[in-house]
């Protein structure tokens, strides 16, 4: 009786995801002198690992992929006839740059990076019924906003006064104007589960109907 393997005791794989029977395949590949049976295994290959791939889409796209991770597998040692150009071993190895997050200091961080740039070339527009129209939406989208991350309801002239102010007061809209309904900008559904809570469980506790067999 032969002693089990662990994976725990086992040589690293390059890809994993493809299993390592599919690897010891590959490195048998590698080993075969007979270079066109190397390039008409590779191919034989390659079809498994579209089977072990069911649900994507067989296109060019995905067959250079598979071929680019064929190379991979092989530690860039499989010397056939590709019909992809082998991948570059040394930009596979680079490291990507770090990206560089945006130093954002919003006053009020719940309208978000992408209403404050709206608003900043919505300040920029010429006063008129243009500017009007993209202030109203906007002050809509605030309120949206607002309510969506802070409270159940929020006061119109709150709204407009934030506006003016994320807009360094070229964005006006009159104080009694009034912005959409909470219940039309963030759905009677999302408004009843604010307000309901744990009272609209104990509505449904008192709606249940209690199984009578006698019918007593």
């Amino acid at each position: 009786m032969t002693d089990l393997e662990y994976n725990t005791q086992r040589k690293s794989i390059p890809l994993p995801e493809y299993g390592r029977n599919l690897q010891k395949m590959v490195t048998k590949v590698v080993n075969m002198k007979d270079r066109e049976k190397r390039t008409r295994y590779a191919h034989q290959i390659i079809e498994i690992m579209i089977q072990i791939n069911p649900t994507a889409k067989d296109s060019p796209e995905l067959r250079h992929k598979l071929w680019d991770h064929l190379h991979i597998m092989s530690d860039f040692k499989l010397d056939i006839d590709s019909p992809f150009p082998l991948p570059d071993k040394e930009v596979l190895k680079t490291q990507p740059e770090q990206l560089s997050y945006p130093d954002d200091n919003l006053k009020y961080n719940y309208y978000g990076r992408i209403i404050q740039n709206i608003i900043d070339v919505v300040a920029e527009m010429e006063n008129g019924q243009e500017k009007d129209f993209h202030a109203k939406n906007i002050a809509n989208q605030m309120k949206k906003s607002y309510l969506m991350w802070n409270r159940d309801t929020v006061e119109d002239s709150l709204i407009i006064q934030h506006l003016s102010e994320l807009s360094n007061n070229k964005i006006k809209l009159p104080e009694n104007f009034q912005l959409k309904r909470s219940s039309e900008l963030v759905g009677h559904q999302q408004m009843n589960k604010r307000k309901g809570g744990s009272q609209g469980q104990q509505g449904k506790k008192r709606k249940r109907i209690k199984y009578n067999p006698q019918g007593k």
